[in-house]
């Protein structure tokens, strides 16, 4: 990829990259097992949402050159510094335990060295999270960047072509795209699609987005359309994703709950009949490249919030730069990287589903800060929300409503 085009759609392959690895893999298999390609809508749902609250993230920080946690902060008071922290460090646990997990079972999948797959999970997913750590400490915004760049290629060219391969019915993946139903399948509908469109595209990690198109030096209002394209082809790769492993997972015949850590094992196995040993490794070196890359931007980015919001608290001015040699930023990545491997000895899948639907929670609250952030003219001008928008986050309120009345 050309040094140019990197920097124009960079920030968006790394929003795609961190919310696909073990949302969109993990999750989106799961729901394809589980309830078929029935679900596929709610994933062009979540991937059209986040582009959504991604752009109005970045239009309020393009037009104020404020963050988006800064302006919540300042702007909204006393609730923001209240609730962040309650939500930030439970979602930091669960997500830093899915991505460990994740990479775990994709790492054992492809070598396979121990007998027992729960044993292999705990292993590479603590030797995951220490090369993460290591990568991000001593090789800077610019060869993450990079590697980044390789790790969605690879997921995407190889889990894209898999599920062509596959031939699905084209007739139940054409309704299942354009004919929004939730299904019953034993009381799991619904959280099965509150769980795709929270795990499509990422959930608290779109307010990273801000720090890396600072890092790109994005700043004013006349990059935003630079950042809508970007955006865009983030997003629609994250859809594609999504799509390819809904309809995977509805290809294959596993016991989701009996098969638990050797799980991406039990797919890749039965990818071996259909399109041979060659599908198998394909299939396995995308989830690889997925989860590692989700788990390298969560390790990357989500120290920023962390760091972002103590400085804040503690009386910062609104616009600073983030110190990333600073004592907040590296303790709080050294936190994600170690503390949730606790959850490696717990279910695979009951993990990977508790990361996304709490995940998802995270966007209603967004919604509620980009209606007011970006609604009042003072603020942002003539850049406030305009009626499609409001209509998209006034619905995103109601849906999840809706789900927790359900």
């Amino acid at each position: 990829m050309s040094r140019k085009l990197l920097a124009t759609i960079g920030p968006g392959i790394l929003v795609a990259a961190t919310g696909v690895g073990a949302g969109d893999l993990a999750t989106a298999a799961f729901a394809g097992i589980e309830v078929g390609p029935a679900l596929l809508w709610a994933v062009l749902v979540g991937a059209g949402l986040k582009f959504v609250l991604n752009e109005g993230l970045a239009r309020w920080q393009l037009v104020t050159g404020e963050t988006l946690l800064d302006g919540a902060v300042c702007r909204l008071g006393w609730p923001v510094k209240l609730l962040f922290p309650l939500y930030l460090l439970p979602w930091t646990y669960v997500v830093g335990a899915a991505l460990m997990s994740a990479c775990g079972v994709t790492a054992h999948a492809l070598f396979p060295v121990f007998d027992d797959p729960v044993r292999g999970k705990i292993v590479f997913g603590i030797a995951s999270s220490a090369l993460g750590v290591v990568l991000v400490l001593r090789g800077g915004f610019k060869l993450f960047e990079r590697l980044m760049a390789v790790c969605i290629a690879l997921m995407f060219v190889t889990v894209l072509v898999t599920a062509v391969l596959l031939r699905p019915d084209f007739g139940e993946v054409a309704r299942g795209l354009l004919v929004p139903t939730i299904p019953s399948a034993e009381g799991k509908g619904l959280s099965w699609t509150v769980a795709l469109i929270g795990g499509v595209g990422g959930t608290l990690t779109v307010l990273c987005y801000g720090y890396w198109i600072r890092e790109e030096n994005r700043t004013g209002v006349e990059t935003l359309r630079t950042c809508r394209i970007d955006l865009g082809v983030g997003y629609l790769m994250t859809a594609l994703f999504g799509l390819a492993t809904v309809t995977i997972g509805s290809r294959v015949d596993i016991d989701v709950e009996t098969e638990g850590a050797g799980l991406i094992v039990a797919v890749a196995d039965q990818l071996e009949g259909p399109l041979g040993p060659a599908g198998r490794w394909a299939f396995l070196i995308g989830a690889f490249g997925a989860v590692f890359s989700s788990l390298l931007g969560v390790w990357q980015a989500v120290p920023y919030l962390f760091a972002d919001f103590l400085g804040l608290v503690r009386g910062r001015l609104p616009g600073a730069a983030i110190d990333t040699r600073g004592a907040p930023y590296r303790l709080y990545l050294l936190a994600i990287a170690s503390i949730p491997a606790v959850g490696l000895f717990g279910s695979f899948v009951v993990v990977q589903k508790l990361y996304a639907v709490v995940g998802a929670y995270f966007l209603p609250l967004l919604a509620v800060v980009l209606l007011l952030l970006n609604g009042r003219r003072k603020w942002v001008g003539e850049h406030r929300n305009r009626w499609p928008t409001v209509i998209v986050l006034l619905a995103t309120l109601a849906f999840f409503a809706y789900t927790a009345w359900s």
